[in-house]
């Protein structure tokens, strides 16, 4: 009998010691409740988005040049002016396809693409993680970090904004459970490989900043033990340098000789490379502030620690064969996805984040939330299982926190900038217009002097150069100087809301901005020290009444202009460099006008003007029209 008592608790103790194997019922349960979770948190955050939908100004800029695609007319802006004024080249065409495709209106077509692939996001987010984590087996993954995200009203603002944000985290959560397949495959596929490093390769088309995550991602790779491939591993490495780097290097040797810019011409404008630290740091704290987004990060940081602990976390050995093994374990794609979060959170703090709340640091709290996305909480507990407490209170913390945030408003200035120059883009727009979903480009009709600007184009056929006045109801029209073609000179629309404007005129008519996302001369004119974040270059509309050819003289010309300041932008246009640059974006393209741009795209980029003409005189070493008297 005691030996009996003895067998039998010893076999308790040895079922309290072992990891429990899950049965067949709770394998079901784990995967139902997993496929709840992702299924709930889709709905929640599309009816978030839905909730809030819109298409932002600058959304509407991607359309323009979606349109003249469509026309024919090339990727292009205006039609003679070869400029990339969106930041995301994938984005551009991906909303061309379905709009190629479906034949909707363009607006709608962004809306939906938007949407879905912004929900498609959290749900590769979740995928990965639950494989992180080992899957349903004998665990239940709930939802917590995703939940982090679609609580946040930037995140579900700019889900439905026709900006690309949707597709970057839509690329990342993809990449994140490739990465995770990948790392733990007991025998990699060389077409499942070749598939993955294609998808990383395409990073600087999903936005610039991304190529980080890319070359990341496709170094681990790189170095990792090779699967077994039939002509041996370095042919394998020479085939994955080529199908990554395929897309992204013969797009970049197009826009180079096409565009005349090794970058998106909105680097240009926006001097991506410049640094302002102060600012960044009032744009990083702008959005965790006001949320306490600290918060939720510091929880789920412990509890993906004590989660990583009890399950036992794979690190490096200290040798070339073992740091090499390492790459390949989902150890190393969980460092690298938090490294890429920090590093890319660093650089939007460094160039000053961004104007629009939030928007700039949506990517970087994607990836810091990837491998909590979903948190594991074992289905069967030891006596020993403390971590399980701690997960389950990071659960509610999380839920909690995610109720409070989600209907938290952090700007409440309404349509007044606030000193910082950031502001709540989509509550602008809507108080701005009066509508609660400004979505089609005639809801910013009602934004001021729209409606004005459509009226006075069509009041004056025979053209000229509209420049907006203090007041609302009109524009300054300066016209084209006799004698007037029959067909009329055109009109050019100086504004610095491109999107508005561009998509409420016909593609005949050139819509540029001071700023220069659109308007090269502007682009290159010098970034303005204590100008709004985003929007610190303002070119004076001097240059455009000499660049435009219209009459630069009183009356007809706009009074508050010098006939003097207009003279010397005329001048100062004449600088070799400068008749250099603009020749470079609005010459025919030929085989020769293509290398040339090529060859000298890099030279290109770093040009910049003084946008005060007299200065810019002084720089190129011109003759000035007006010159100073000898004091």
């Amino acid at each position: 009998m005691l030996v009996a008592e003895q067998d039998s608790t010893e076999d308790e103790q040895l079922r309290d010691d072992e990891s429990p194997r899950p049965d067949a019922r709770s394998s079901v349960l784990s995967r139902a409740i997993f496929v709840g979770g992702v299924v709930i948190t889709a709905v929640l955050f599309t009816i978030g988005a839905w909730q809030r939908r819109w298409i932002a100004d600058d959304g509407l800029i991607v359309l323009r040049t979606v349109r003249n695609l469509l026309a024919g007319n090339g990727p292009v802006f205006n039609v003679d002016e070869r400029v990339e004024a969106n930041t995301s080249t994938a984005w551009t065409y991906v909303v061309w396809f379905f709009s190629w495709l479906t034949q909707a209106r363009l607006e709608y077509v962004v809306l939906g693409v938007a949407l879905v692939v912004s929900v498609l996001a959290v749900v590769f987010a979740m995928l990965g993680t639950a494989r992180l984590w080992g899957g349903t087996g004998g665990q239940l993954l709930i939802p917590a970090g995703v939940l982090v995200y679609i609580a946040l009203p930037p995140a579900r603002d700019y889900a439905t904004s026709g900006l690309e944000s949707g597709l970057v985290i839509c690329w990342v959560g993809l990449l994140w459970w490739l990465m995770i397949r990948w790392s733990q495959a007991a025998v990699v596929r060389v077409p499942s490989l070749l598939g993955l490093v294609f998808l990383a390769g395409l990073a600087p088309l999903v936005r610039p900043e991304a190529t980080l995550i890319g070359v990341l991602a496709l170094g681990m790779i790189f170095l990792a033990p090779m699967p077994a491939f039939r002509f041996g591993p370095i042919a394998l490495r020479a085939l994955i340098v080529f199908v990554a780097g395929i897309v992204p290097v013969g797009y970049q040797i197009w826009r180079m000789g096409y565009y005349g810019l090794p970058y998106p011409n909105t680097a240009v404008a926006k001097d991506a490379g410049g640094a302002k630290w102060g600012q960044g740091a009032i744009y990083l704290w702008d959005l965790v502030g006001p949320y306490y987004l600290w918060i939720p990060l510091l929880v789920l940081l412990i509890a993906g620690v004590v989660a990583g602990i009890t399950r036992g976390v794979a690190l490096p050995r200290f040798s070339v064969a073992g740091l090499r093994a390492w790459l390949r374990s989902p150890s190393a794609v969980v460092v690298m996805v938090l490294g890429s979060g920090l590093l890319l959170t660093v650089y939007a703090v460094r160039v000053g984040g961004d104007f629009m709340h939030g928007r700039m640091l949506l990517t970087q709290l994607f990836l810091l939330l990837l491998p909590v996305a979903v948190v594991p909480i074992p289905l069967r507990l030891r006596k020993s299982d403390w971590s399980v407490v701690v997960l389950l209170a990071a659960l509610l913390g999380t839920a909690g926190w995610s109720l409070y945030a989600s209907n938290t408003t952090a700007i409440t200035t309404g349509t007044k900038i606030r000193s910082s120059g950031i502001v709540d883009e989509r509550i602008y727009y809507v108080l701005n217009t009066g509508h609660d979903h400004p979505i089609l480009a005639e809801d910013y009709l009602d934004y001021p002097r729209m409606r004005a600007m459509v009226n006075d184009i069509a009041a004056n056929p025979k053209g000229g150069l509209l420049l907006n006045s203090p007041a609302f109801t009109f524009w300054y029209l300066d016209p084209p100087p006799e004698p007037i073609p029959a067909e009329g000179s055109g009109h050019t629309v100086y504004f610095l809301n491109l999107g508005m404007t561009s998509m409420n005129v016909p593609l005949d008519v050139r819509v540029i901005d001071p700023m220069g996302l659109a308007y090269p001369l502007a682009a290159h004119s010098d970034r303005l020290a204590d100008g709004r974040i985003g929007h610190d270059k303002s070119l004076l509309p001097d240059w455009v009444v000499a660049d435009s050819g219209m009459v630069d003289i009183h009356p007809w010309m706009p009074w508050y202009m010098d006939e003097k300041w207009v003279t010397q932008a005329r001048t100062a246009m004449s600088c070799p460099q400068t008749q250099a640059l603009m020749i470079s974006v609005r010459e025919p393209l030929t085989l020769d006008r293509f290398k040339h741009n090529f060859r000298n795209a890099l030279a290109f980029s770093k040009y910049r003007i003084d946008r005060v003409p007299k200065y810019e005189i002084q720089r190129c070493g011109l003759v000035d029209p007006f010159p100073e008297p000898p004091r």
